[in-house]
C-alpha cells in the first residue's frame, strides 16, 4: 500500500477530536504508552498526530488530535493501523485504560478557513512535560441549515481572535458517512475553536477582554439563538504534545 503523508493540522482537510474517558488513576498508564509507541507508528501509515493532552478539570480524560488528507486516506491510514502490528501489540495496553472512548467529533476546515499557527516542535520519547500552556477547545452545539458555521467563521472569529490575543484555529463537522465504522464519531452539528494562553491567568485575563469587548457582547443574542450549547475543554499538553505554538 502507498501511504499518502498527511498534513500538517493547518493543512489537513479532516481531523478527528477525541475525547477519551478513563479508569480512574489511569492516565499516566495511557500516556506513557502513546507517546512511547502510539505516535510514530500512526504518522508512518498516513496521519498526523497533533495534540496530546490532559484534561485539567478531569484527572481521568486524554483528549487528542489527529489529521488526515482527506476522507478516503483517513480510511486507507485507519485499516493500515488498527490492522498492523503496532496496535496488536500495544492496543491491549491502551484499551485497558479505557471507560469510552467513542467521544469523537470528525470535523473540517471552516469557510472561510481559520487554521492553527505551526506546532511546537514535539519532544523526544521519555521527555518530561515542562510548559504551564494552557489549551483551550470549545464546541458549539447548533443545528443545521441556519449558516451558523459560516456566521462563527466570517464574523465572530476575527472579534474572538482579537479580544483573545491569540491565534484561534476553528472548524466544522464534517458532513461526509463515516467510513471507518469500527471507530465510532458523533454525530452532532458543531463548530469547535482551539486557543494556546500561556498559562491559566493568561486564559482569565483574555476571557475577561472577550466578555468586556462590546462587538463580542453585541453578538451574544445571536449567539444564544444559534447555539443550542457550548461544551469547552481547558487542557494540559503532554510532553509530547504537537499542539499549536503560541503566537
Amino acid at each position: 500500500m502507498m501511504v499518502t503523508e498527511a498534513p500538517g493540522l493547518a493543512d489537513a482537510r479532516v481531523l478527528e477530536l477525541r475525547q477519551y474517558t478513563l479508569k480512574p488513576g489511569e492516565t499516566d498508564a495511557l500516556v506513557e504508552v502513546f507517546e512511547a509507541q502510539l505516535v510514530e507508528s500512526q504518522e508512518a501509515v498516513g496521519m498526523r498526530v497533533g495534540g496530546l493532552f490532559r484534561d485539567r478539570d478531569d484527572a481521568d480524560r486524554f483528549v487528542w488530535i489527529r489529521g488526515f488528507a482527506g476522507m478516503p486516506e483517513r480510511c486507507e491510514a485507519l485499516s493500515a493501523f488498527y490492522g498492523g502490528p503496532v496496535w496488536k501489540q500495544h492496543g491491549p495496553a491502551a484499551n485497558a485504560t479505557m471507560v469510552d472512548s467513542d467521544d469523537v467529533l470528525l470535523l473540517r476546515p471552516t469557510v472561510p478557513a481559520r487554521p492553527p499557527l505551526a506546532p511546537s516542535p514535539r519532544p523526544a520519547v521519555g521527555a518530561a512535560a515542562t510548559t504551564d500552556e494552557l489549551v483551550v477547545v470549545a464546541a458549539y452545539l447548533h443545528r443545521p441549515g441556519e449558516g451558523t458555521c459560516e456566521w462563527l467563521a466570517a464574523k465572530a472569529h476575527p472579534v474572538l481572535e482579537e479580544a483573545l490575543d491569540t491565534r484561534v484555529a476553528m472548524w466544522r463537522s464534517e458532513p461526509a458517512i463515516n467510513t471507518f465504522p469500527a471507530l465510532p464519531v458523533r454525530t452532532d452539528h458543531v463548530v469547535v475553536w482551539t486557543a494556546t494562553f500561556a498559562d491559566e491567568a493568561a486564559y482569565d485575563a483574555a476571557r475577561a477582554r472577550l466578555e468586556d469587548t462590546a462587538t463580542w457582547r453585541a453578538f451574544a443574542p445571536e449567539l444564544a439563538r444559534r447555539v443550542d450549547s457550548t461544551e469547552t475543554l481547558r487542557l494540559r499538553p503532554t510532553a509530547r504534545s504537537e499542539h499549536p505554538a503560541l503566537s
